[in-house]
């Protein structure tokens, strides 16, 4: 769709390849209780530290949240305390930020079908921007407005897993959603022109187990479709009155977890380590160009992470996946890590995940504890890594000496 948009000159914004998350979501749960995983899982407390792991690992790029929820303690009326305190100490650190406005959590006075949503949500971005660049005058700024919308529509419009907790709402929900995001963008374009855009959506793939079935067949790809209509409405190809603009999908974030593959009819998970492959699995390098294939836009896989003893496995496995994305041309422009820190269930608290890379335990100091395994494999991607950007800048290097010459 905007393959003709994209040169393989444009250079990556992101400060490291490899990235890490940490959790922020700020929503209500499904049983109406306020989450924070940014205080629950100790990141407020262990800030510092949390990034000098990450400098340890030489990942110099991570994904946060402002938690909205808590910025805007009244109607346009914001306390930047903490954003503050966590800017400060990533530029003391040289750590980039790419900033979530809102990782699922809104006010308790907003739904997305409130009539002022958008209005509240686009002059919350305005005022984070000129807040940041009172602190940060230069250089990139990289900005997700609302994470996951196809999740957040589905979860709150179709499942009352958070508000505005309806069954049947979710095209509703998205629609406002999406109306919120690209005034957002627009607001915070006045501000700073220069900002860049990342979204970030569920890569999936929905099959059907009845090939021979038409209805199947259609009923399949039309589910697997509708992933893509939070690109379209925010590149202006769907729903142009909400003045989308090609422009404004700029940086295709992918969160891909070992649950984004499933069979239509039943909702059964496909495995993704069986040997041979399941017959209706994809690679993620298939998946991800055809992502490129339809936008032509950079790709970042902007979240990934395996829960328990498999953490490793699944390292090698993306690791894997990226390499061959790379070596294809498709400009794969980082993989996140998501969460770096381990984090507690939305809606039962008392159990832990054990996804990230630091495990937690105890739950009154929140000691980080490495997991060693899942460490050495991610030192080994980034091994990996090295190796193919030197021989591509040598490659490149000698292309260039060959040009002169000539």
């Amino acid at each position: 769709m905007f393959s003709h948009d994209f040169s393989p000159s444009h250079q990556s914004p992101f400060s490291s390849f490899l990235m890490g998350g940490f959790e922020c979501a700020d929503h209500l749960n499904a049983f109406g209780n306020r989450v924070d995983l940014f205080q629950a899982s100790g990141h407020d407390r262990y800030l510092e530290q949390d990034f000098d792991a990450l400098a340890g690992l030489e990942i110099q790029t991570i994904r946060e949240g402002i938690r909205w929820s808590h910025v805007e303690y009244q109607p346009y009326q914001y306390d930047w305390s903490e954003v503050e305190r966590m800017i400060t100490i990533a530029q003391a650190k040289k750590v980039q930020v790419i900033w979530d406005i809102c990782h699922f959590g809104f006010p308790d006075d907003l739904t997305p079908l409130h009539p002022m949503f958008a209005r509240r949500f686009s002059q919350l971005c305005r005022e984070f921007v000129i807040k940041y660049r009172s602190l940060v005058p230069e250089g990139v700024l990289i900005v997700t407005p609302i994470n996951e919308v196809s999740f957040l529509s589905w979860l709150g419009g179709d499942v009352r897993g958070t508000s505005p907790y309806c069954t049947g709402q979710g095209w509703e929900v998205k629609y406002a959603l999406m109306k919120a995001y690209i005034e957002g963008i627009e607001r915070m374009k006045e501000v700073d022109a220069s900002i860049r855009i990342m979204i970030t959506e569920p890569l999936i793939s929905i099959v059907t187990n009845d090939p021979e079935n038409l209805v199947s067949v259609v009923e399949a790809e039309k589910r697997h479709q509708e992933q893509f209509q939070v690109h379209d409405m925010l590149s202006g190809a769907m729903c142009p009155e909400l003045r989308g603009k090609p422009e404004y999908l700029d940086i295709i974030g992918v969160n891909y977890y070992y649950n984004n593959q499933w069979i239509n009819e039943t909702h059964e998970i496909l495995p993704w380590a069986e040997e041979p492959a399941h017959p209706y699995f994809r690679s993620l390098q298939s998946l991800m160009e055809t992502v490129f294939i339809r936008y032509g836009r950079p790709l970042v896989i902007s979240e990934t992470s395996h829960p328990g003893e498999d953490r490793a496995k699944w390292v090698h496995a993306i690791t894997k996946e990226c390499m061959a994305i790379l070596q294809s041309g498709v400009p794969l422009w980082g993989c996140c890590f998501y969460p770096i820190v381990d984090r507690p269930d939305w809606d039962d608290l008392a159990y832990w995940h054990h996804s990230g890379i630091y495990d937690i335990f105890d739950t009154n100091t929140l000691t980080r504890v490495p997991d060693i395994r899942t460490i050495s494999a991610i030192l080994n991607f980034k091994k990996q890594i090295d190796t193919f950007q030197a021989l591509t800048d040598a490659d490149y290097l000698l292309f260039n000496s060959k040009v002169i010459s000539l």
